[in-house]
């Protein structure tokens, strides 16, 4: 084993996540120029896998940027000048995107509940009730707080409001749990990388509906880089505007090739699976889930640091085994911790883990 492997750090954290050797190898493809034929055979060879994985018929962009970006393109290309967009927010990263619309110049209202709650349906139906909104802009796997959030509710009520675009950041669930864009109804789907679908940071995607590139139109500054009129226009002809994450692209091409080959109804029930043991663990090792009851995430779960466990000093026994884990999440620091249970990571690879960790707890006890 070369010294660069033996000093692997295997990553049990919610991104970036471990990723393979096959998808890093996958990046040392000859570079091509991006204006030629064989980029965009890549980028239409994608499509086609991409719109299989969020289940949708709507174009999906590829974007050069952190999925932070399509927050951008979202909340300047959905919602005018004069318009409003409500935000709903959980935990770091909703509120977060909230923060986004307003330093880009939108009108904003927000649905807030504590950290680790999930924002109930009955919440976005009477914020619809009280104002009118071009956009409703939520996290349905919110990060930092392990909460899934009942997106299928809040398509079922947006139905009564056509007008009002349904704006969804599935970052950390995408790949790691059905996301069925079309039939919900999400106008803006996004996704970035180093999260379930386990590849380097740097790339992100968004399916965008018909709706979105109508109501752009009506939206004077779009900005440019992500404009989706002009992500549009080169999508058209298989191609970005700027220049795109070649190397990143030919690891996703793979990395799509391995999902459908697992087959996703198989991909999101090996997710299940691996959150129903981290749940066991959480119980059996005498800590809570940091998540509403009902809404635990499939892909990362936040635990309540009940024991008051040092989880630095966690961290550093697991490194010495080649771990990691993630601390609580900002105010959550110390407070929790956060075990990613999500992209390639294997069921017998959280028993290790759960073993390394039960070590360390029996020697502090």
């Amino acid at each position: 084993m070369s010294p660069k492997k033996s000093e692997h750090v295997r990553l049990f954290i919610p991104g970036p996540v471990e990723v393979r050797d096959e998808i890093l190898d996958a990046q040392a493809e000859w570079m091509i120029g991006h204006r030629s034929k064989a980029f965009a055979e890549l980028y239409a060879r994608m499509q086609g896998k991409l719109k299989q994985t969020f289940f949708t018929e709507n174009p999906v962009y590829v974007y050069t940027s952190s999925g932070s970006g399509i927050w951008e393109s979202a909340s300047r290309c959905a919602v005018r000048d004069d318009a409003k967009i409500l935000h709903l927010t959980c935990g770091a990263f909703s509120e977060r995107w909230a923060e986004t619309s307003r330093l880009n110049g939108k009108n904003i209202d927000i649905a807030a509940v504590e950290w680790g709650q999930a924002v109930k349906p009955e919440q976005l139906a009477d914020a619809l009730k009280s104002a009118q909104y071009d956009a409703v802009a939520c996290v349905m796997n919110e990060t930092s707080t392990g909460v899934r959030n009942p997106v299928e509710a809040y398509a079922e009520i947006l139905k009564d409001y056509p007008d009002t675009l349904f704006l969804v950041d599935v970052v950390s669930i995408y790949a790691g749990a059905k996301v069925d864009t079309d039939a919900w109804g999400i106008d803006v789907c996004l996704t970035s990388t180093q999260k379930a679908f386990a590849l380097p940071p740097g790339m992100a995607f968004g399916a965008v509906s018909p709706a979105v590139l109508e109501r752009a139109k009506q939206v004077k500054n779009r900005g440019y880089y992500f404009d989706v009129l002009v992500l549009d226009k080169y999508y058209q002809r298989n191609n970005t505007p700027s220049t795109p994450p070649i190397s990143l692209m030919y690891a996703a091409d793979v990395q799509l090739d391995t999902m459908l080959a697992e087959g996703l109804e198989a991909r999101f029930e090996r997710h299940q699976r691996m959150a129903a043991m981290t749940h066991a663990w959480v119980e059996q090792a005498g800590f809570e889930m940091f998540s509403e009851e009902g809404y635990h995430s499939p892909t990362v779960s936040a635990v309540d640091n009940t024991r008051e466990i040092d989880v630095a000093a966690l961290n550093a026994f697991l490194a010495e085994r080649g771990m990691t884990i993630s601390n609580g999440y900002g105010k959550l620091k110390g407070k929790s911790f956060r075990i990613a249970h999500m992209g390639d990571i294997q069921p017998a690879d959280l028993e290790t883990l759960f073993a390394a960790i039960d070590e360390f707890l029996a020697k502090e006890a």
